[in-house]
């Protein structure tokens, strides 16, 4: 199964048979067969019709549109929904669980904290000019997993995002340092991203939670419905949960973009205050997401699968009761 990305204003899409196609001004360019696509995404003001989203959605195809210029999120088609109720209704009962929801938020924020913890091993190793700065952040996790970890008292989901919020601060201070002083690069900034190493972090976010959506779509489960990132109007919470503990991996990521040059300054524009991957860093972008990421969409499918089989042993009997 095939990603496509597509980042061309001139496009047109059309349905041609088992096919999606591509015109440009007017011509055809290509096509591709509708049932080799699981994901498109569309960034800018590309022209398609309601009937290609249909024939997309039909097929199971996901559909991520982002903004032209921000790489924003827009909007996502999903395909066909799981038919099963039972998993539905398991998940919405364990909202009111406090000590499920307290074990499923300390069991995603402590293999977050532990991924934090290798990926500045890691850089201690390539980088033994950042030792101190990396050591220090080091320790500094290495402490909150202990206090997670602790079965005296297990953390409630309040203190949990106290921990977490301590954890991003030591591992954001030991991350910064990796990166040139001239990207500029301090500290998380979201909205809008101000510097190169953000506007990266931002898109690579946003299309994990895109995967972890359309995961948990496929599985049945409600993406809206999270334990640890409480349900909110239009955020899907679940899909939230599920990626904390795959952000320091795509960190690691973006970082080696950047030490190995295959993203440069040059690459970025500004707009204001927010800083723009421009169409050449996206094309280089996309291309190396698409080879690094399969393994983590598999991961995130299993997870939801799991997680989906054992609601479903839980809703189960509630739909055998109402029947009878």
């Amino acid at each position: 199964m095939a990603t496509l990305v597509l980042d061309n204003r001139a496009l047109a899409l059309r349905i041609d048979g088992q096919a999606l196609a591509f015109y440009e001004n007017g011509e055809r360019r290509g096509s591709l067969p509708i049932k080799l696509l699981e994901r498109v995404i569309l960034q800018g003001d590309l022209s398609l019709s309601a009937g290609v989203l249909t024939r997309l959605a039909e097929n199971g195809t996901a559909v991520l549109m982002l903004s032209k210029r921000h790489s924003r999120r827009l909007a996502v088609v999903l395909g066909p929904a799981h038919n099963d109720a039972a998993v539905r209704i398991a998940q919405a009962q364990r909202l009111f669980d406090q000590a499920w929801c307290a074990w499923w938020a300390r069991r995603q924020i402590a293999a977050k904290t532990r991924a934090q913890v290798r990926v500045l091993k890691q850089a201690m190793a390539k980088r033994p000019d950042c030792h101190y700065p990396l050591a220090r952040a080091v320790t500094d996790l290495e402490h909150l997993c202990s206090h997670m970890d602790s079965p005296q008292q297990p953390p409630s989901v309040e203190r949990l995002r106290g921990f977490e919020g301590a954890a991003a601060r030591a591992y954001f201070q030991g991350l910064t340092v990796l990166f040139p002083p001239s990207l500029g690069f301090t500290g998380r900034s979201r909205r809008p991203p101000r510097d190169p190493v953000n506007a990266c972090l931002s898109l690579v976010y946003t299309l994990l939670h895109f995967e972890a959506v359309r995961a948990a779509h496929m599985a049945g489960l409600d993406p809206l419905l999270g334990f640890y990132h409480r349900p909110a109007f239009g955020r899907e919470s679940l899909a939230s949960d599920l990626i904390e503990p795959l952000r320091p991996h795509a960190d690691q990521w973006v970082w080696r973009l950047f030490q190995n040059r295959t993203l440069r300054a040059e690459l970025f524009s500004r707009d204001g205050q927010a800083c723009l991957l421009g169409k050449t860093g996206r094309e280089v972008f996309y291309q190396h997401y698409e080879a690094h990421f399969k393994p983590v969409r598999r991961l995130l499918q299993r997870q939801c699968r799991r997680l989906a089989a054992y609601f479903r042993q839980q809703g189960t009997p509630f739909l055998e009761e109402d029947e009878a």
